[in-house]
This record gives C-alpha cells, structure tokens and sequence, in this order.
C-alpha cells in the first residue's frame, strides 16, 4: 500500500479509533498515545493491509491490544529493582516467586482498606509525606491522620496474618 492509498484507507479510521481508545482508557493522553502507536504500526505493516479483510477490524484490534498493553503496564506486579536483585543474587526461583506472592498480598490487602485509610497509608508509609503535608492535602486533622493511619496499618496487619495462618492450615496435612 502505498502512502496514497494509506491516506486514503487508514488516516480516515483515526476518530474512530481515537474514540474506541478513550472509551478503554479514560484518560485523553493515553488514547492519543495508543492510537499514535496504532497508525505507525499500521504504517510499518502497509504492505501487508491490503492481506486484511478488514482494514478497520484490524485497527480496532490492535487499538484495543495497545490500550489492554498500557493498562498492564501500569497495573503489572514487578517487584521493586532492588528486591528482585537481592532475591536473584541470594536466593532460588522459588524464593522470588514467594516475594512476588508476598508483595502481591500486600497491594492486595491495601488495596481493600477504605479510601481515606488507604490514601493516608500509601502517602505515610510509601509517598513518604509527613503528616502535617497529609493533613494539608486531606482536609483532616493531624490527629485524624494518626488515628486512619494506626487502623489502617492494624487491618493490613490483622488480615496477613489471617490470610498467613491460613495458608498454613490449607498446605498441613
């Protein structure tokens, strides 16, 4: 296909697909994004377009991959550089894949934690904020931070070891 004939085939396809990839995405950015990648793989494979049935179905398809691709990547469970690094260095396939299981357990369980607690805690203990800057940032008091964050951290600890315990008791004879 030559770049006349791609102008006229696949360039009209672009609101389409643009609509298609907000419609998965929910952010404008990362539809532009998906449907840039979109045409310039379509442009790589134009030899190959006119192979297809459907030109379009075919947009639409790799639209939706290339959307699916970027939500993965933003959802995925690498571990962070420097834990899987120590894991390979001193320890066995096995023993990575109970990081990645622990860690996944982790996000898990503050993931279920009501909004407010979960916000607070993830700003505390991993964004690293002092609680004056949460407060700030809130709308709630210094002391209402404390007392989120002990229940927070309480719950994430009371259901490890809950879900830990009965690990246990599913793998005993």
């Amino acid at each position: 296909m030559e770049l006349k004939q791609f102008q006229i085939t696949v360039l009209p396809l672009r609101a389409k697909l643009l609509n298609y990839a907000r419609k998965l995405t929910n952010e404008p950015e990362d539809a532009e994004d998906a449907v840039q990648e979109t045409m310039l793989k379509l442009w790589n494979k134009r030899l190959e377009l006119e192979q297809c049935r459907s030109i379009e179905a075919f947009a639409m398809t790799l639209t939706h991959n290339i959307c699916i691709d970027m939500w993965r990547s933003r959802h995925n469970d690498n571990l962070p550089l420097d834990t899987v690094q120590a894991a390979a260095l001193t320890g066995t396939p096995e023993r990575l894949l109970e990081i990645k299981d622990e860690i996944r357990l982790m996000r898990e369980i503050i993931d279920s934690l009501p909004n407010l607690q979960r916000t607070i805690m993830r700003m505390k203990d991993i964004e690293e904020y002092e609680t004056d800057e949460i407060a700030a940032i809130t709308g709630c008091g210094a002391e209402a931070i404390r007392s989120n964050l002990s229940r927070a951290r309480k719950k994430v600890r009371d259901i490890y070891l809950q879900t830990i315990q009965e690990r246990k008791r599913r793998n005993e004879p």
